[in-house]
């Protein structure tokens, strides 16, 4: 019984790590037309990511993390996938570098920008309020909170941890600010679920 029960947690551990693997390949497609288009078409062709996402039940901790107690994911459950979602999208950032210079500076110039500021923290938890709101309401049915959400984010200069770590692959380079980028979009998606739980109960 042991060693079936361990084979099951390999499966399971290995189906969370695999779907946040393609997490990280869709949110870094849109990454990549983000930094070889820039503004204003790149944030609209970026939603084409996380509408990905949503659609093939891939696993981004953005979109999970918010429904965290919703939803009763088990915290080490989390953990991988967001481990896999950063290790994956560093790694696919490397290999977009290869494809086009143009994208390396463009990523190497967003992360000479990026500093331990509040002003970054606050943005990383903006950005986790809008993730929480596009996926609610694409769980709602509609497509519009991805397809209006993303561009916002990105016009504000919000911060997304998933995001950053595919431009920092491209980048070349390593930033612990995404750390903070991590710590806010987790309190952003949280706050903004226990806010709406609590007006509703």
């Amino acid at each position: 019984m042991r060693k079936k029960s361990s084979i099951s947690k390999k499966q399971l551990y290995t189906e969370l790590l695999s779907k946040s693997a393609a997490a990280a390949l869709l949110i870094g497609l849109g990454d990549y037309v983000l930094l070889k288009l820039g503004n204003p078409l790149g944030p609209f062709l970026f939603s084409f990511g996380l509408l990905g996402v949503c659609v093939m039940g891939a696993n981004l901790f953005t979109g999970k993390c918010g429904f965290l107690f919703e939803d009763k994911i088990k915290p080490l459950h989390l953990a991988l996938i967001l481990a896999g979602n950063l290790v994956a999208g560093y790694l696919f950032g490397l290999m977009f570098s290869v494809c086009d210079s143009t994208i390396v500076t463009a990523a190497q110039e967003k992360v000479a920008s990026w500093d331990f500021s509040w002003a970054f923290f606050i943005k990383s938890i903006l950005c986790g309020v809008i993730m929480y709101l596009a996926v609610a309401i694409y769980r709602k049915g509609s497509k519009l909170g991805i397809l209006l959400g993303v561009p916002l984010f990105i016009f504000c200069g919000f911060q997304h941890c998933i995001a950053n770590i595919i431009t920092l692959g491209v980048a070349q380079t390593f930033s612990w600010t995404i750390v903070i980028c991590i710590a806010g979009n987790f309190i952003g998606s949280l706050a903004v679920w226990y806010l709406s739980r609590s007006k509703s109960n």
